[in-house]
């Protein structure tokens, strides 16, 4: 089944003190250069478009060109929000695509063998993201006091990417317009038309960079495979 990435970098980077995380130097790349190599090397993924800042797009494709992402399409703005980002980006997807994987462009180490696992899990249920199970006690607070303890075993970290077949994201997207919904997750998106989402486990290397000490993180990561 012909997929299409989705890599959704439109951010302003507030937590990262105004600079701009997915240009940042990560291994031999970038965090955006390392993220494209993940998908440009899984084989179900047949092109890539970026959803980023128009101001942006030069250093991108200076990226493409550098790394050699021969499955890149194009690059194209994002919206004033996550799920308006990733609708501009669907407006790019080529015809033929049977399914749309969407990722964070912040997520720099996910590996091609689980974006190849979670695309196989999409094809099957419908939609499928990957995550890890939540190692810590959670705890619901109100007002500073602990009102609930979740039963741990059915609690997930959610990641990136999150895949599903066209059709049904597509008619999700269409009853978030149609009823004023934004999601800030796109399983919510086909949540909210009564769909169920799989949960296909990936590892916890698999961070997002939202605050400088993440880059460092993310370099002893990369270092360590």
């Amino acid at each position: 089944m012909k997929t299409s990435a989705l890599i959704v970098c439109a951010g302003k980077s507030e937590r990262m003190k105004g600079v701009n995380k997915i240009l940042l130097p990560l291994g031999n790349s970038t965090v955006i250069g390392n993220t494209m190599l993940a998908f440009e090397k899984a084989e179900s993924i047949t092109e890539i478009i970026i959803v980023a800042r128009q101001q942006d797009f030069d250093a991108i494709k200076s990226e493409v060109e550098k790394l050699n992402i021969s499955k890149f399409k194009t690059c194209t703005e994002g919206g004033a929000t996550r799920q308006q980002s990733v609708i501009n980006g669907l407006k790019c997807i080529s015809k033929e695509t049977d399914m749309i994987s969407i990722h964070d462009g912040a997520r720099p180490l996910v590996k091609p063998e689980y974006i190849e696992k979670v695309i196989k899990d999409a094809s099957v249920f419908g939609g499928a993201t990957l995550g890890v199970p939540v190692k810590d006690t959670i705890k619901v607070v109100s007002d500073n006091l602990i009102t609930d303890t979740p039963y741990r075993p059915s609690l997930y970290i959610t990641q990136t990417p999150q895949v599903f077949k066209k059709k049904i994201y597509f008619e999700g997207v269409d009853f978030s317009i149609e009823h004023g919904l934004d999601f800030t997750d796109d399983c919510q998106l086909v949540e909210a038309i009564g769909y169920k989402v799989y949960m296909t486990e990936s590892d916890y290397t698999n961070i997002k960079i939202t605050t400088p000490e993440d880059i460092k993180i993310a370099e002893v990561l990369l270092c360590s495979e």
